[in-house]
């Protein structure tokens, strides 16, 4: 089965975030990493989706004039398949990824990148749901502390925990770096 990995919005622009965690980025950029570096040695094309919105000012992180919608620093570097930039939650909605896809005859979609309860999510529901088999890897994520509507705190684990609950089975498949790895393998 012919796989690609989704990079989302592994971006600089979130370190430029007042909830940007040092301490959590660590371990997904050790787990990305790995996921990148697998996907090379392997012959597993990789997309890069960045994200730009907003008002198109050089104090505004999400937008191309801040020089900020680029990889994130300490991202292991590799040449792209493809590079998409959107402006929406899904990687799918109107930077043609799904035309591209279809082209290069992907069937499996590994999703990875930041934020894991918004884009990567949104991604991988949104492909499932138009036929794609889609490996979710939770380690290859990363999200923030929120806060919810009654002010209390929502921790990122828990956010990932919900995540992970939410997707398993119903749209994805939950994988490991080493278990999305091994199932691109397959053919």
């Amino acid at each position: 089965m012919n796989t690609c990995l989704l990079v989302i919005d592994a971006q600089e622009s979130f370190r430029h975030r007042p909830y940007f965690a040092a301490d959590r980025a660590r371990p997904y950029l050790a787990a990305q990493n790995a996921l990148i570096d697998g996907c090379v040695r392997s012959g597993v094309d990789i997309v890069r989706v960045l994200h730009s919105d907003g008002p198109e000012q050089a104090d505004n992180p999400f937008a191309r004039a801040s020089g900020l919608v680029r990889p994130i620093d300490g991202l292991a570097g590799f040449e792209a398949a493809a590079e998409f930039v959107k402006s929406r939650h899904s990687a799918l909605v109107g930077t043609g990824l799904d035309v591209w896809l279809i082209r290069h005859g992907v069937r499996r979609l590994i999703v990875s990148g930041i934020r894991t309860e918004q884009c990567c999510e949104t991604t991988a529901r949104h492909a499932s749901d138009l036929g794609w088999e889609v490996d979710f890897v939770c380690d290859a994520t990363l999200t923030f502390d929120m806060q919810q509507p009654d002010g209390s705190p929502l921790a990122a684990d828990d956010i990932v925990r919900r995540t992970a609950t939410v997707l398993k089975d119903r749209f994805v498949t939950l994988c490991s770096v080493d278990e999305a790895l091994a199932r691109a393998q397959r053919k």
